[in-house]
């Protein structure tokens, strides 16, 4: 079997340890940590994605696979550094204010993550300008905001509007989501993107980006 493929089935499996092993295998015959991240560790995320967005797996297999994403980027890391590469795009997550619920965006945070971008998690309970502070000094091309409750819904809103203040209409694109939004809130507010779940979260942001 194609080292690769290997990597990409095993990832999927959770297996931490051997997705670990034959990533140095692939360092060891020649192949360079671009294609081995690519073609292995993020082709093998964007199945889990996929297998997740059908409810095929769940949250448990998808944290299983992102850890052993994590050992073969582990592996891969002085490559990268030295190259100074590897990310394909920034974003900036949080909780909106008023708000302490985390799984969804952490679990977005992990998808996103695995497709090859950086993460700035803001965390829970955060106010309109720490969103607009960090989309500004980290050069951030996308905002993603969470909300579980429906009373701190409106804090998305004001989070756009805020965005827009600051100069950063169509420089910053922004998607939504969590139990109680819609594509509709999205729409009324003024969102550029709205997701269901982690799964379509990367799918919709690559989408935003230009990327796929």
């Amino acid at each position: 079997m194609d080292i690769l493929q290997e990597i990409t089935e095993n990832l999927q499996k959770g297996e931490a340890s051997r997705v670990a092993e034959l990533t140095q295998k692939g360092l060891d015959e020649g192949l360079s940590w671009e294609v081995i991240l690519n073609n292995g560790l993020f082709k093998g995320m964007e199945v889990v994605g996929g297998l997740f967005r059908e409810e095929e797996i769940f949250i448990p297999e998808v944290l299983m696979a992102a850890k052993a994403m994590e050992a073969g980027q582990k592996v891969l890391a002085p490559q990268m550094a030295g190259a100074g590469g590897g990310k394909i795009g920034k974003v900036v997550l949080g909780t909106v204010k008023g708000d302490i619920h985390n799984l969804g965006k952490n679990l977005v945070n992990v998808m996103l993550k695995g497709a090859g971008f950086e993460v700035i998690d803001l965390g829970v309970d955060v106010p309109a300008e720490k969103f607009v502070d960090a989309a500004t000094s980290e050069k951030a091309q996308l905002v993603g905001m969470s909300a579980l409750l429906t009373f701190t819904m409106p804090y998305m809103r004001t989070t756009i509007e805020a965005l827009q203040k600051a100069g950063l209409e169509g420089q910053v694109k922004t998607i939504i989501g969590g139990a109680c939004v819609t594509q509709q809130y999205a729409d009324e507010i003024g969102a550029d993107g709205y997701a269901e779940n982690a799964g379509e979260a990367v799918v919709k942001v690559k989408e935003l980006l230009g990327l796929k």
